[in-house]
């Protein structure tokens, strides 16, 4: 089998975007995204919608990867999909198309694990932008999950510290649905807190020992003092917003910090990459850069559109694993819940 030229067709459908990429080798050719408009309504994703929005974007979203890719679906080397964690119907959907067409084209099947494929995006190559050397530590930030892991090598990682409870994405979209923002309430907390003061408000961070994190009590914390405060003024939001989003967003930082922190203490590595939606907040990726002045870490922030839910990171992964001929066949199912 030839590795010069590998054409890698990613295919990402873990949650309410449909993604389809083209990879030549590390490169990406075209990395195509449908989102779903339709879940804002319902303040958010609703699975059922979201497996039928799939169905409908599929086809035309892998059409336009090859389109823009300039490459035929003949020329493809493997097909990649995500396996899991996910919604199961929306996962259905892109695995059921990846094994149909890789056996159609009779090429290898990839399954691909979505939470590797957050941390390995790293990899695609693109100018200006580091790899990290293995070693290194990575922070996995996203609406469903919050993670640390030791990352060994491509196909060796360990977590090291994860969350107990709510994922750090989910504490900012709630917190800002408390504060009456429309979902995905994330990057509006992120918009508001850059004209806000991050120390007007104090909240307390959880004591949560080790490398784990926890989110659920910080959640409360805001809902409480968000009700406590609009008791006494009902316009204490509007007032105040800027504020209170820069306050939520700094206790939020400070706690990923900390966490950080601890683990380059406990592992003496100091390389540190993000991955994951939460890490196009630019609070974060700010407080990240400036660690490498201030801990004398290396970090490695990804291009925006490698950190949301894309198929180049799922294709990447693909590659990778298509120099190992680690290949699977059509008897591999999607699973909502997937071993790391």
């Amino acid at each position: 089998m030839s590795y010069k030229d590998v054409f890698i067709l990613a295919i990402e459908s873990s949650c309410d975007d449909t993604a389809a990429a083209i990879l030549h080798n590390d490169k990406v050719l075209s990395n195509v995204v449908a989102g779903q408009k339709i879940h804002e309504e319902y303040g958010g994703v609703v699975p059922e919608l979201a497996s039928r929005a799939h169905q409908q974007n599929i086809v035309p979203v892998i059409d336009m990867a090859l389109k823009k890719a300039n490459i035929t679906k003949n020329q493809l080397s493997a097909i990649a999909f995500t396996q899991g964690p996910g919604l199961m119907g929306s996962l259905l959907v892109g695995t059921s198309f990846a094994k149909s067409l890789s056996l159609a084209l009779n090429i290898p099947l990839i399954a691909v694990n979505h939470m590797h494929a957050h941390i390995l995006a790293h990899y695609i190559d693109e100018d200006g932008f580091d790899k990290p050397e293995f070693p290194f530590i990575a922070l996995t930030i996203s609406g469903g999950h919050t993670q640390i892991v030791k990352v060994n090598g491509f196909f060796n990682m360990e977590i090291i510290g994860e969350t107990t409870d709510d994922a750090v994405g989910e504490a900012f979209d709630k917190s800002a649905k408390i504060m009456g923002l429309p979902y995905p309430g994330g990057p509006l907390i992120d918009k508001y807190a850059k004209e806000g003061n991050p120390k007007k408000y104090q909240f307390t961070k959880p004591k949560i020992e080790g490398l784990n994190f926890s989110f659920s009590g910080l959640k409360t914390q805001i809902l409480y003092f968000i009700q406590k405060n609009v008791a006494e003024n009902p316009n204490f939001i509007e007032e105040n917003r800027n504020d209170i989003c820069a306050s939520i967003q700094y206790t939020i930082i400070e706690i990923l910090m900390d966490k950080l922190k601890l683990a380059v203490a406990e592992t003496g590595i100091k390389q540190i990459a993000i991955g994951g939606g939460v890490s196009a907040n630019s609070g974060i990726r700010e407080t990240l850069k400036n660690a490498e002045e201030k801990y004398g870490w290396k970090t490695f922030i990804p291009k925006f559109e490698y950190t949301t839910d894309n198929a180049a990171m799922i294709g990447i992964v693909g590659y990778q694993k298509f120099l190992e001929e680690k290949f699977n066949d059509n008897t591999v199912i999607s699973k909502a819940r997937i071993e790391f």
